[in-house]
């Protein structure tokens, strides 16, 4: 009796920490949209331009006049060229890792692409103006040349620090997470799944179309939201490579452009005290835009719920 008065304790005490702890994130979730709305107030009300579509940027100026659709424009665009891109190499070395390499290949390569997500941002910034950037123009006139005929990919000219190498950069980053994340859900792919498409005939390839993509479906849309939450807040990466133009040019491939993060890092240091509360008020945008991605992906794999 004494054990199962212990164990029922237990599971109490384990609930309330459970539930305190989720309490707890959502208490901080809240004081941080608080504080940045209290701090972002003066400056909105001091703004005389219209904060969501004015793309100037000039909040010590007098009046003080700013706007996010630049920000906006070079965070969504740099942040979804980083997931085109990451998103099918990372899944394709998760399923590499998993299925078809050996044990030894395995954990070597499952090894190098962990330590990868652990290099600071800073080097990746680094070794993105110092070896990326000069690169990126013969790439990007390839590109341009090829798909010109779409306006992202137009324009009279390219250049290198540019939206697009901004985005590869961020690919970069991005890519050991969605690949550790997507390697662990395959892992936990039932084995008697694979094992009966297997003793039905069915090759490897078809087994990972039918047993395993489909299982960790809701596990991969994870993994790509995480590494797109992680591209939209980078900071010195983006700071370092992305040379700042005033104004949209629809244009990626041609240089200037600006996120959120960069700017915020670029700018702070010099912002009067109406341009920090303008800083924190693109950063409130950005806290929201990321909330909102996030929803999105919880109700996406809420629908895929069958598969978990």
């Amino acid at each position: 009796m004494r054990d199962l008065g212990t164990g029922r304790f237990g599971d109490k005490l384990f609930e309330w920490a459970a539930r305190g702890s989720g309490l707890l994130v959502l208490g901080i979730m809240a004081a941080i949209a608080i504080f940045l709305i209290w701090k972002a107030i003066p400056a909105l009300r001091a703004n005389e331009a219209n904060f969501f579509t004015a793309e100037t940027w000039d909040p010590n100026a007098t009046p003080p006049k700013f706007g996010i659709a630049q920000l906006a424009f070079g965070t969504v665009m740099s942040s979804l060229i980083a997931m085109l891109i990451a998103t099918p190499v990372a899944i394709g070395i998760a399923l590499f890792i998993s299925f078809y390499s050996s044990r030894k290949v395995a954990s070597g390569l499952g090894y190098v692409v962990d330590l990868l997500a652990a290099v600071p941002s800073i080097v990746y910034g680094l070794w993105g103006v110092s070896v990326l950037v000069p690169h990126m123009e013969g790439i990007s006139k390839a590109i341009n040349a090829v798909l010109g005929w779409i306006p992202l990919f137009g324009g009279d000219g390219v250049g290198k620090a540019s939206i697009f190498t901004a985005g590869v950069v961020l690919a970069i980053m991005i890519l050991p997470i969605i690949s550790s994340i997507s390697r662990e859900v395959f892992l936990q792919v039932p084995r008697a799944n694979v094992e009966a498409a297997l003793a039905l005939g069915a090759t490897r390839w078809e087994t990972i179309r039918l047993a395993v993509l489909p299982y960790g479906r809701s596990g991969m849309i994870g993994a790509a939201m995480l590494g797109l939450g992680r591209a939209m807040g980078e900071t010195i990466a983006v700071a370092l490579v992305l040379t700042f133009v005033p104004g949209i040019n629809i244009h990626i491939l041609q240089d200037g452009g600006a996120t959120f993060a960069s700017n915020i890092a670029n700018s702070f240091s010099e912002a009067s005290e109406t341009g920090r509360g303008a800083l924190i008020a693109s950063g409130l945008v950005l806290f929201v835009i990321t909330l909102l991605i996030n929803m999105a992906a919880r109700a996406v794999v809420a629908r895929r719920k069958e598969f978990v």
